[in-house]
């Protein structure tokens, strides 16, 4: 009797924790939080976040022909005026810390997806020139949901971080009546800005380096390198894709850290090798905003010496469907001629000290109020 009181309980134990089992497989492939298998479903509320869980799903199911894609240079950026102001409709695909390769990567993926993906709104980060073309940030990646095994799906379906943070989620949103996501808000931040908290990160070398005559040998086959093996290949393979690209606009004070550390000279250069590499081709639209100086050197633009506020991802894009800042065959010397007349003359240590001698009067000011 007892023995088959303990079969029994052993079978009904059993068949519980399979049933569970299938039933939260079910769930995740129904509702798919992270678009694997298919597109949204239609009255529920999805949560978009973690950028490289999701972002592979969104190129494969969703309804697209334009895409905003890069790191967190383009976050910010909102797909309702990208689309106002293009004629589009586009999602959004930011990749934080990304370097090139994975940027390409994702975007080759995109394009053999859509083949309605026609234009493509991409940052190009200066610092990234001179790096190994194969440079990550990230080496943990969910390999398991870029690739067609359905075996390996197992790491989605049962995956108890992906179950709370996806599944529950998703459910909890749609339960409660609250929208889903939208483009504008994925990824966007907000945060303080201005000079003081842009000097919260920023870490200034007290002494000034020797100014480099420029890049290496070796350092120029790398920018070339990481060009040609990530971005070349995509723009070539897709010559009916309208490609806009852009050097995000960084503050005064990246340029000052470039000027402290004596590599400013070497990353013109760059910039100049890039920008003649990108500009060879006809479906390739090229933009900088560093010649508007106002914009650059109005730290109140600012949450470090890098990123900016949305504003000026609104601007960017208002600017560029305007045809403004853009570089062409035509201008590239025009504009390389004021990028070294303009930033390797600036004085950056008048402008640091009285960037300084400004917010210690308002600190002041604050304790005396």
């Amino acid at each position: 009797m007892r023995e088959q009181n303990a079969k029994k309980w052993f079978f009904t134990f059993f068949i519980i924790q399979v049933s569970i089992l299938i039933f939260i497989i079910l769930s995740m492939v129904l509702v798919d939080p992270y678009f694997h298998y298919h597109k949204p479903l239609p009255g529920i509320s999805y949560r978009l976040y973690e950028e490289r869980y999701i972002n592979d799903g969104i190129s494969r199911h969703f309804d697209y022909d334009a895409m905003i894609t890069g790191t967190s240079m383009t976050q910010n950026f909102k797909t309702s005026e990208f689309d106002e102001l293009f004629g589009v409709k586009s999602v959004k695909e930011p990749f934080s810390g990304a370097g090139f390769e994975e940027l390409s990567e994702n975007l080759g993926r995109a394009l053999s997806y859509n083949e309605n993906l026609k234009t493509v709104l991409m940052c190009l980060d200066y610092y990234g020139f001179n790096r190994e073309y194969d440079w990550k940030q990230y080496e943990d990646y969910p390999e398991y949901l870029y690739d067609e095994n359905v075996f390996n799906d197992t790491a989605y379906v049962l995956n108890k971080a992906i179950l709370y943070r996806g599944l529950f989620n998703t459910i909890y949103l749609t339960l409660t009546g609250e929208e889903g996501t939208t483009f504008d808000e994925y990824s966007a931040w907000a945060a303080p800005y201005g000079f003081a908290q842009i000097m919260e990160s920023y870490e200034r070398l007290e002494e000034k380096g020797e100014m480099a005559s420029g890049l290496s040998e070796e350092e120029k086959e790398r920018v070339r390198k990481n060009i040609e093996r990530n971005l070349l290949p995509v723009i070539e393979q897709y010559p009916d894709t309208e490609f806009y690209f852009f050097y995000p606009p960084y503050s005064i004070l990246y340029w000052d850290s470039l000027d402290r550390d004596g590599t400013l000279k070497a990353q013109l250069e760059a910039e100049e090798m890039v920008t003649d590499l990108l500009l060879s081709y006809d479906n390739v639209r090229l933009f900088s905003f560093f010649e508007n100086t106002e914009l650059i050197c109005n730290l109140d633009n600012y949450r470090d010496k890098e990123h900016y506020i949305s504003e000026i991802n609104s601007y960017i894009l208002d600017q560029m469907s305007r045809g403004n800042y853009e570089i062409t065959r035509e201008n590239k010397e025009a504009h390389m001629a004021f990028m070294r007349q303009f930033y390797l003359n600036f004085d950056y240590e008048a402008f640091y000290s009285m960037q300084m001698k400004e917010s210690t009067g308002e600190e002041l000011a604050d304790e005396q109020g």
